[in-house]
């Protein structure tokens, strides 16, 4: 199972987005510091402002959320997918673009970190 550590804004905002718009399942819940979601063979730890990996490391940089490296969420049916989605408002960031591997546009979580949606071809 592979693990990837998303910093966020709000853990329970962020935890509901992806329970209720990606299909995750919510495994573990610790208040404002971290939620645990899972999703086939990845567990996606949701970390709030006041976790200890939130702190600054030694050069005094703060781990924040938002920028270009994204999980990836493969789906089959593109078009009712992304119908449910844009019905509560999900930020996106592109249009559907269609490649030699499938279709696929970037969306945002709550604190602006990016999920890819992918329905391959």
């Amino acid at each position: 199972m592979a693990q990837v550590r998303y910093f966020v804004n709000d853990v329970g905002e962020t935890a509901d987005f992806y329970t209720r718009y990606l299909d995750f399942k919510l495994e573990r819940r610790s208040g404002d510091t971290l939620a645990i979601v899972s999703r086939d063979d990845l567990q996606l730890w949701l970390v709030g402002p006041t976790a200890t990996a939130a702190r600054p490391v030694l050069d005094g940089r703060k781990p924040e959320p938002g920028g270009w490296n994204r999980i990836v969420v493969t789906v089959q049916g593109l078009d009712p997918f992304l119908a449910k989605m844009k019905d509560r408002a999900v930020k996106f960031r592109d249009e559907v673009t269609t490649g030699p591997t499938g279709r696929h546009l970037l969306c945002e979580d709550p604190s602006g970190n990016l999920v890819e949606i992918f329905e391959p071809g």
